[in-house]
């Protein structure tokens, strides 16, 4: 149960009692010294953002927060870079540094206050993604920044759980909070929340300020463990410095790259990687223009998913922080799929765009097979509550090993709610929850299965389906073969419909709803 840390130019070997012989070269006392703190401090600051995120689960009150832990906890430096992290949502933490920056930008002297919006042109990546920030301030200087993002299973809108499958413009997807200190000389302005989500007809207000409440105390808790550790501006400076170095190894013999995938609807995204002066570009020219429709996906998300798939590729244990993108520079073409107008609809962008963006990039360095490609996202509810959740599905293959099974991929990585908890809360069960056998892609490795699941209704409600990967399916690497698409289907009176992957229906006692998850790719042929 402890840790040893060597330098590459260290070797360490077992020896036939178990013991280790470590064999230090003439590197100097300084350099070995700084190793091990960046690692103590890494693993310090990392149990920070941790703890944020325990105050956060259990101060809350909503299902989606509380059970299924969609959520995240970062810490930023002065200028708004993200530095460290807990292990929770991808497309959150590599999105709300651009949070943090937008509120920087928008109030240039900040008070001891806290912030809150979750507008996309702010950093945000959807309206239910409601984003709580913190500066620590000493004598009006600006030393780090803690935040929180939490999904609000319902903000409004024009369906229940706030994720329209047909939305158009923005104003259809629920509360627009631009950003404002919900918290200022110790003040909580609950009476301007509360009108914002009256305004927008949210269904569970009191949900939704006592989850912003749990926010604000885990954005305390996170400044708090921060001030405890005495080298933490050290720690800011050095891990970025460490990280962009890394990365400029790892691309320092960069072959230009291409690939391209298609959303369900045609929209295409398109890629090129390759190296102009000193940056490494990440060019999304050639992208679909923007949507009527809402699977634009905001810049933020683009960044975050590339910082994500960037940090992957890496391969070695460093925190997800901003230093990994200073020698990356994202080209996005503006009005396009990856960088709408402010006053289109986003909402699908976030939850199934960006796991392709994530694919498209493993894609173009054959790093895997296609992975279910979104967040199978099942929206239920009436005039009184929203419930959502996303679906596991199947991971790609690599060149080394088969992808994983029923798991959350890439940019989300949330809990799903047990079926006890539906059951006493809400007026449906889970009929059924397994792995579909043989969904992913054969191949010298095989992609994982996906899953389906069975919801049987005991009261008249409103689901909306927010799928991809119905139409065109994962994709195999490298002579793998491609997984099975997902479908999602409705049975009433003993017969079975086809919903396709986007639906908004009204579902009556005895209906059932079956989501079959798509599986992943495959990688290499199956020579057996």
């Amino acid at each position: 149960s402890s840790t040893i840390v060597l330098d590459s130019a260290s070797r360490a070997k077992a020896n036939r009692y178990g013991d280790l012989e470590i064999t230090l070269e003439e590197v100097s006392q300084r350099q070995h010294i700084e190793a091990a703190k960046i690692s103590l401090l890494a693993n310090r600051m990392g149990f920070v953002a941790k703890k944020m995120g325990e105050v956060l689960q259990k101060a809350a009150i909503s299902t989606n927060i509380k059970e299924r832990h969609d959520f995240s906890c970062a810490i930023f430096d002065a200028k708004g870079n993200l530095v460290t992290n807990a292990p929770h949502i991808p497309v959150h933490l590599g999105s709300m540094s651009s949070v943090v920056k937008a509120i920087i930008k928008k109030f240039p002297k900040p008070k001891n206050a806290t912030y809150i919006t979750n507008v996309p042109y702010e950093g945000g990546s959807h309206l239910p993604d409601i984003t709580v920030v913190t500066p620590s301030i000493e004598n009006g200087k600006v030393r780090f920044w803690v935040a929180s993002r939490g999904h609000h299973a319902d903000i409004g809108g024009s369906v229940p759980g706030s994720m329209p499958p047909f939305s158009k413009w923005l104003s259809e997807e629920g509360a627009i909070i631009e950003a404002f200190a919900v918290v200022e000389d110790g003040r909580f302005d609950e009476k301007r929340l509360r009108a914002i989500f009256a305004k927008a007809g949210a269904r569970r207000i009191e949900d939704n300020i006592s989850d912003i409440r749990a926010q604000i105390a885990a954005n305390m808790e996170g400044i708090r463990g921060v001030l405890e550790i005495a080298d933490y501006q050290w720690f800011f400076e050095r891990i970025q410095q460490i990280s962009a170095k890394k990365v400029e190894r790892f691309f320092a013999n960069l072959s230009p790259k291409e690939a391209v995938d298609h959303l369900d609807n045609g929209a295409r995204i398109k890629l090129g990687v390759y190296k102009r002066d000193d940056k490494v570009v990440f060019d999304f020219s050639g992208t679909s223009m923007q949507l009527l429709s809402n699977q634009n996906a905001p810049y933020a998300v683009v960044r975050s998913a590339v910082l994500y798939a960037i940090r992957v590729m890496l391969g070695e244990d460093v925190p997800l922080n901003d230093g990994l993108l200073k020698p990356i520079k994202i080209v996005v073409p503006p009005a396009s799929l990856l960088d709408p107008d402010p006053s289109l609809a986003v909402v699908g962008g976030n939850v199934t765009t960006s796991q392709r963006i994530v694919d498209v990039i493993f894609k173009a360095f054959e790093v895997a097979g296609a992975s279910g490609g979104c967040m199978n996202n099942v929206i239920i509810g009436n005039e009184e509550f929203g419930y959502y959740e996303t679906i596991a599905g199947g991971a790609g293959a690599t060149k080394t090993s088969n992808g994983a099974s029923g798991v959350h991929t890439h940019m989300t990585n949330t809990k799903i709610t047990d079926p006890e908890i539906i059951e006493r809360r809400y007026p449906f069960m889970i009929e059924r929850f397994a792995l579909r056998q043989g969904s992913g892609g054969d191949g010298t490795y095989r992609g994982g299965d996906g899953v389906e699941r069975i919801y049987r209704f005991f009261a008249p409600l409103q689901v909306s389906l927010l799928t991809e990967r119905r139409v065109f399916t994962p994709y195999g690497m490298a002579g793998g073969q491609p997984g099975k698409k997902g479908e999602n289907l409705l049975v009433r009176d003993s017969k079975t419909f086809n919903l396709t992957g986007k639906a908004t229906l009204a579902v009556q006692p005895g209906d059932k709803l079956i989501i079959k998850t798509p599986g992943g790719g495959g990688y290499g042929k199956n020579t057996k």
